[in-house]
């Protein structure tokens, strides 16, 4: 009789409630398009002062502590924007749009953790592209000023900030300035002086837009903002044109060369020569800019044209799949080691990853004065993923392949012919436990990063993240390179968890690291005299969500019905204990393939890592009584000639049931009281789950790709085309399942989603499909919103909706 009563008073007291908000919820109808804001703990988090970046100076002296301004609004997300050429440009000031800022800079004596702020900057300023000269002295860097970009200077002995050149940087395709050996100057990418007003698209067309194929395969993946039309290559002239400049640090100036479409320049090691990459018409409608065609030449620092390094063609016609590369040089550059040396790499096999030949990429190098014949340093049986340079004697060229998930590290001896290569690591690119480490590069006397050395010049230092059983425990280690054995000179310890970030002393005794652990966030420390020295913090950067500091987390371990063993972080609403349960849950995933199912169990991630809550991520929900399952591996595995996808739903269906048997197993969640939701790739799973399975209650999926048909050339991991798996793409795609989902299915999506393949069309056809099998779906589309989502207004509604939509179908209030 008492629970009947409380159900015949709780409804009494309901219909009560809902009767007299009438007049209330007829008013909020007219605004349900309106920003909501969620709860006010959840609203707290999106609000919370970011922790600021540091960035360490070159003679190790200073840490510069760049604090950084909360979300952006949607006003300014709502500014003007040019969408060509695979890229957003801002008009008004000739820069990327959507840009993120720093908006104050802080220097830090690492002798004495002295501060001082940067002084002379305007109020609220807009800071990006922040760079230390060489020697430590200056930090150069823009600052955004509405109608246009300028580049500025400070001096690290007064700190103080100022505008160093009148010209305005041209900053479309990424940093526009860069630092001479010297310290003394910088090259500059500038707005072209004395140009015309921008382009008026003609309102009586001039001709139709015509595209023509030549007969051979031209195939691309879904690119979003693409040329259209004949206005569109004439804006992408007028805002990508260039002038370089030499700027002196004392603000004085000169013109470099004619200006041009300059897409890249940089700087030789011995200042006499500039390496530049200019793209020149035809344009495409098919593929963004880097496709371009482009000359890549030398120039002397008078603007000369030395050397010719090669004239590319326009590459749409590049093969399918992974590994699949244009022809002629690519991945141009200095070396850094020494005074003018040129590198690039080229494809011997057609850039085809199809092709059956014994050596698919060689390496390329020509001095100055750039009149000999190129020399190949090495020939590669996969394909080039980087180099690293350390001397005359030593380079790491490394090489991977995608189908075999192969990566392989060679050591050669680059001005030492007839030194044979020797291999230096062997490994699956999925194997996190063999993972030996990246190598450690420090500036050396040219200001560009090479590989650092010991002092004896027989090792080098290798740091990872120590991928283990237990956990990730950041390394440090040393690798002779004549035995290719390792000697650890440090490493994260319980109960923290702690990387490496630099050497603060020419002979390697002393290490920047940066400490954190649940409950704390990443400060800085000085550690004198290796593992066992003296501890000094730098930095107390305080908790940015105290209200959310007593939650509790565990690195959960689990199998799945094959064997395969499963990885998730399990988090509790504050103050929570699992006895506590069972609370109603929100599962966060994103599936990923695998070609081997020991890699694929692998344990991921540490317990003792900081709680750190992304505002576009699961755990703000914490704050409204939820536990999180975030992560739950979900691979997809396909070992031999088996493709991962060839078993894509059965394996993860298997997965998200391993996960909520876990859940339920340890008592802190009720199988009717689960969602799933993912982003991107986690969309297109939540779906998925929800057509296949009935193991969760309601789904969440924001900013995702529905049917495969419309990426036909390839999607995530699948190199296949449609045409030639197509029950792949049928299966694997939630479309052609609608009227298999009856659960509740939330979809969110920016409307300005740039991302390949995830079309905003996506979302809206498949909503129409759900909708029209009688699904309960919402669909909402935020407005000037790309793949993730920025402004605070944006970011605030996508937290309520998701919140209702769980408050509703989770918890059933």
């Amino acid at each position: 009789m008492k629970t009947i009563h409380r159900v015949v008073s709780r409804t009494r007291i309901l219909l009560i409630a809902a009767l007299s908000c009438l007049p209330f919820l007829v008013n909020a109808q007219s605004t349900d398009q309106d920003y909501r804001t969620p709860p006010l703990d959840i609203a707290d988090i999106v609000d919370a002062d970011p922790t600021p970046s540091v960035s360490v100076s070159p003679d190790k002296n200073w840490m510069l502590l760049m604090g950084r301004s909360g979300l952006p609004t949607i006003a300014e997300l709502s500014q003007a924007e040019l969408r060509i050429a695979g890229m957003r440009i801002n008009p008004a000031n000739n820069g990327t749009s959507r840009a993120s800022y720093f908006n104050r800079l802080q220097l830090q004596d690492l002798s004495n953790s002295g501060t001082r702020t940067i002084s002379g900057l305007p109020a609220n300023p807009r800071i990006g592209s922040v760079s230390w000269s060489p020697d430590g002295e200056h930090i150069a860097f823009v600052l955004d000023r509405d109608s246009h970009i300028e580049l500025w200077i400070a001096d690290t002995a007064t700190a103080e900030a100022r505008k160093l050149v009148d010209a305005e940087l041209n900053g479309i395709f990424g940093q526009a300035f860069s630092w001479f050996s010297d310290s003394e100057r910088l090259l500059v990418k500038t707005v072209q002086g004395n140009r015309t007003e921008a382009p008026v698209k003609p309102q009586v067309p001039l001709g139709p837009i015509i595209q023509e194929s030549s007969g051979r395969p031209a195939a691309a993946r879904t690119y979003q903002d693409l040329m259209g039309d004949s206005h569109d290559e004439n804006l992408f002239e007028y805002y990508g044109s260039s002038q370089l400049l030499i700027v002196s640090v004392d603000g004085s100036s000169e013109a470099v060369g004619e200006p041009d479409l300059i897409r890249q320049a940089s700087i030789a090691p011995d200042q006499n020569y500039i390496l530049v990459e200019a793209m020149h018409r035809p344009f495409s409608y098919l593929v963004p800019n880097y496709r371009f065609p482009r000359r890549i030449e030398v120039w002397n620092t008078q603007g000369d044209v030395v050397k010719l390094i090669a004239d590319l063609p326009l590459a749409e016609e590049v093969p399918i799949g992974r590994g699949a590369v244009p022809i002629g040089p690519r991945s141009v550059a200095w070396r850094t080691d020494t005074d003018a040396t040129v590198y690039w790499v080229e494809a011997r096999d057609g850039g085809d990853p199809r092709a059956d030949v014994e050596i698919r990429d060689v390496v390329l190098s020509l001095s100055a004065p750039f009149t000999a014949e190129p020399t190949q340093l090495i020939a590669l049986g996969t394909r080039f993923n980087g180099a690293r340079w350390g001397n005359s004697g030593l380079a790491l060229i490394s090489e991977n392949w995608w189908s075999n998930r192969r990566t392989r590290t060679w050591m050669i001896a680059p001005d030492e012919s007839g030194v044979a290569a020797q291999l230096l690591f062997d490994r699956s690119a999925e194997d996190r436990y063999s993972d030996p480490g990246t190598p450690l590069q420090a500036q050396n006397e040219f200001g560009k990063y090479s590989l650092l050395l010991s002092e004896d010049g027989e090792s080098i230092y290798l740091t990872g993240q120590g991928a283990s059983p237990e956990g990730d425990k950041p390394f440090l280690d040393r690798l002779n390179l004549d035995s290719k054995s390792s000697e650890r000179l440090w490493q994260s310890e319980a109960p923290n968890y702690s990387s490496f970030i630099s050497f603060l002393d020419d002979g390697h005794d002393s290490l920047l690291i940066r400490r954190e652990s649940p409950t704390e966030p990443g400060n800085y420390f000085r550690l004198d005299n290796g593992m066992s020295g003296q501890l000094t913090a730098l930095t107390s950067f305080p908790h940015p969500y105290p209200q959310l500091a007593n939650v509790y987390k565990e690195v959960v371990r689990y199998q799945r019905d094959d064997g395969v063993m499963l990885t998730a972080t399990l988090y509790l609403p504050p103050g929570a204990t699992p006895e506590d349960g069972p609370f109603p849950m929100l599962m966060w995933a994103y599936p990923r393939e695998y070609k081997d199912a020991d890699s694929a169990g692998q344990m991921q991630g540490s317990p003792y890592r900081f709680n750190a809550i992304s505002v576009n991520g699961p755990l703000p929900f914490l704050a409204s009584g939820y536990a999180i399952f975030d992560g739950p591996t979900m691979p997809i595995i396909g070992e031999g000639e088996v493709e991962p996808n060839d078993v894509f739903v059965e394996q993860l269906v298997s997965s998200a049931a391993a996960a909520v048997d876990e859940v339920v197993r340890r008592g802190v969640a009720e199988r009717d009281r689960i969602a799933v939701g993912g982003h991107s790739y986690g969309a297109f799973m939540t779906a998925n789950l929800l057509a296949h399975s009935d193991l969760f209650i309601a789904g969440i999926a924001r900013s995702g790709a529905y049917n495969r048909t419309l990426t036909p050339f390839g999607f995530q991991a699948e190199e296949r085309t449609y045409w030639e798996a197509p029950d792949i793409y049928y299966q694997m795609s939630p479309f052609m399942h609608a009227d298999m989902i009856s659960e509740p299915i939330l979809m969110i999506h920016g409307e300005a989603d740039n991302n390949s393949g995830t079309f905003p069309l996506q979302s809206e056809r498949f909503y129409n499909a759900l909708k029209g099998h009688g699904a309960k779906t919402r669909l909402v589309m935020l407005p000037n919103e790309s793949h993730g989502y920025r402004a605070r207004e944006s970011v605030m509604h996508t937290l309520w909706e998701m919140n209702s939509w769980m408050n509703r179908y989770v918890k059933g209030e």
